[in-house]
């Protein structure tokens, strides 16, 4: 039997810039993702483990960075492709984005905003 491309893509995943790992698994008939490690996981200001401070939800800001979801409502698109939101804790924006299974070890991550995306590409660490 085939295995779902849900199931290819579940796995530990580093950013492009090796500062987080993200764990992606199935979920809601799609995938969903949450950080397990940061390279820096303590705040340089306040010394104790970081947290989701850019959030705009106030009550939100004291989240813990490990354990976040950021990749969220991912549904399949396309053959190894699929759409939904990321949110980026770097400025406490949730994005429509579009994730790519490009092989094995390799996945394209995409941000948009109306109609310009950025994008990286992540690597399997598992």
């Amino acid at each position: 039997m085939a295995q779902s491309s849900q199931g290819k893509l579940a796995g530990t995943w580093v950013s492009a810039d090796g500062g987080a790992r993200v764990k992606i698994a199935p979920c809601g008939g799609g995938v969903c993702g949450n950080i397990v490690w940061l390279r820096e996981p303590i705040d340089k200001s306040t010394g104790r483990p970081k947290t989701d401070k850019h959030n705009p939800d106030e009550a939100r800001r004291k989240r813990p960075m490990l354990g976040l979801q950021v990749i969220s409502g991912m549904r399949p698109d396309g053959d190894n492709k699929y759409a939904g939101q990321i949110y980026n804790a770097d400025d406490g924006k949730t994005y429509r984005s579009k994730l790519t299974l490009i092989s094995a070890t390799k996945a394209k991550v995409e941000g948009c905003v109306l109609v310009f995306c950025k994008g990286e590409t992540w690597t399997r660490v598992d």
